[in-house]
């Protein structure tokens, strides 16, 4: 393996700026989702030109010696990390090293069913990676797993077979918009080998169209060994002036700093439907954060978990009427489901 690495290039692409001085419109100051950011900077580098490469992004200013580690998975041809970019931003700014498997060449290769191989390769070669030279140590006793789309196929799936894929136990797991269309490759039968001690949130949105709610719901069921599960539902709301949409494309974030040149259908969509907002700051981003904190030092358990009032807070409009808040279901309530089918949330 470390041969390997000598010989694939590792691309400094440069510091950017990882936190703007005052909040975004609509973010919280602090707290899970908020502006209270401990590194101004980040240093992206480029280790992709393979399908099983990786782009690493690090805290700075001031550098940590070591930090936490977050494996962000994309979508299905988001192989360009400027599409979650902010995202990726805040997730820097408030002490995470950030790992951003490839896991495609291209929109035809591989097949799907070898996108687990190729991210798994990917993490496991920049871990090798950060314990080298003058890069940020990684602390991988609670890594945490933050995947969209397909990307949460691939981490279920990594989730099972974590130890068959030698990479770091997953801790604290996000699957946001989880699901893989009319493909199935990399989706197993049902998910009850995810780790018994693994903090598991699943996060769907009412009208995802591409994906829909099907896999998640099939995650959220199957994994009865995981006790400690929420599924979450966002649902689109407006005040007459404004739209909260509840689309596949709500987790992008694009910033044009991560911009690796790469354009195709995908990234195309991304500048299309891109847009930051309440469902960025008080569903993905404070889920994310909060599930990381209480997985980490439990900390913030009840946003992460619980379907308490913290938890489903969506913000609140300019007239100050609160957004319509998410919907919590906890592993004793599936029956209770909203929708027909199978596990109740309607399967597109």
């Amino acid at each position: 393996m470390r041969l390997f690495i000598l010989m694939t290039p590792i691309i400094f692409k440069g510091l950017f700026a990882a936190a703007q001085n005052t909040p975004y419109p609509g973010q919280p100051v602090s707290g899970p989702g908020g502006a209270e950011y401990l590194h101004r900077s980040v240093a992206f580098f480029d280790a992709a030109a393979r399908a099983d490469g990786y782009w690493l992004f690090e805290p700075t200013d001031p550098k940590p010696d070591s930090a936490d580690v977050v494996v962000f998975m994309h979508g299905y041809g988001a192989y360009n990390p400027m599409a979650y970019g902010k995202w990726i931003k805040h997730l820097v700014a408030r002490g995470n090293i950030v790992i951003y498997p490839r896991y495609q060449k291209n929109l035809l290769t591989p097949r799907p069913g070898g996108f687990p191989h190729n991210a798994a390769k990917g993490i496991r070669d920049a871990l090798e990676l950060l314990h080298t030279g003058e890069h940020v140590r990684p602390r991988t006793d609670k890594v945490g797993y933050i995947g969209h789309s397909y990307g949460g196929v691939i981490l279920a799936n990594l989730g099972v077979h974590w130890e068959q894929y030698r990479l770091p136990k997953p801790a604290a797991m996000m699957l946001c918009e989880p699901g893989s269309g009319p493909l199935k490759g990399a989706r197993l039968e049902h998910y009850e080998d995810l780790p018994p001690d693994l903090n598991l949130l699943v996060v769907v949105g009412e009208d995802d169209y591409v994906v829909g709610q099907e896999f998640g719901v099939l995650v959220f069921e199957t994994a009865v060994n995981t006790p400690n599960r929420n599924l979450i539902l966002q649902r689109h709301d407006t005040d007459g002036h404004r739209w909260i949409l509840a689309t596949h494309n709500e987790p992008y974030c694009y910033d044009l700093d991560f911009d690796t040149g790469i354009r195709n259908y995908t990234v195309r969509r991304v500048f299309q439907t891109s847009r930051l907002n309440e469902v960025d700051f008080n569903c993905y981003w404070k889920l994310g954060d909060a599930l990381l904190a209480y997985t980490r030092y439990g900390l913030y358990g009840n946003i992460a978990f619980g379907n308490t009032p913290q938890q489903r807070d969506l913000g609140r409009w300019a007239n100050g009427n609160p957004i319509r808040p998410l919907e919590v279901f906890q592993p004793r309530q599936t029956q209770s489901l909203p929708g027909d089918g199978v596990g109740g949330l309607g399967r597109k």
